[in-house]
């Protein structure tokens, strides 16, 4: 049983809006999927409390920040969306349960060099088990400067880059309805499919 965690020690990274679309895509390759939520403002199970009952079904996963378990039986994938700030026995907690980390990237100078301690804390993990760690960049244009140096910066870190996702209101109005990517005709979201794809081959390898 995979379990995929989205985290980033810095908030407001679009930790919530990766783990919501990860669970969706593993919903819709008809896994039994539970998502599970340790940031206490619990924006991914406000999206599952939105998810409509004709959507394919992913289950909640009652996590918190103070206590995460091992998910329950009967489960073959698992999603959990972590809180800002994650450092200490938490971290510890939850690369214990992960088989897979994803990290949010922004393409901000602020957030390049709140995130470079914790990579290197994964990279240790990374090489001394077989914890898969990945990054994301996250509204990323890549016509711009700032694009670029998350570029240069993530190429010193020796962590493969799943995608870069552009910055698209698609995310916020699927999100309201509790939906993903995945839960919409293709054609609607063509582009942002097309980004997602290495994040997909990656998740299911």
């Amino acid at each position: 049983m995979p379990v995929v965690v989205i985290a980033n020690p810095k908030g407001g990274v679009g930790k919530s809006t990766l783990a919501t679309n990860v669970a969706g895509y593993f919903a819709s390759q008809g896994h039994a999927v539970m998502l599970g939520d340790a940031d206490r403002q619990q924006s991914s199970k406000l999206w599952l409390d939105l998810r409509p009952e004709a959507a394919r079904p992913i289950a909640t996963w009652d996590v918190n920040a103070d206590l995460i378990v091992k998910p329950p039986r009967g489960t073959t994938h698992v999603v959990l969306d972590t809180p800002g700030g994650l450092h200490g026995w938490r971290f510890n907690d939850v690369i214990k349960l992960a088989d897979k980390v994803i990290v949010p990237l922004q393409p901000s100078v602020f957030d390049i060099f709140a995130t470079r301690s914790f990579l290197d804390q994964l990279a240790e993990h990374r090489h001394a088990g077989k914890l898969q760690v990945g990054i994301v960049g996250m509204r990323v244009d890549a016509r711009t400067i700032a694009a670029d140096k998350l570029s240069e910066f993530v190429q010193g870190l020796g962590l493969p880059v799943l995608g870069n996702l552009r910055d698209t209101q698609n995310y916020i109005h699927l999100a309201a309805r509790g939906l993903s990517l995945f839960d919409v005709a293709p054609g609607r979201v063509e582009k942002d499919l097309e980004q997602w794809r290495g994040l997909c081959n990656w998740l299911d390898s």
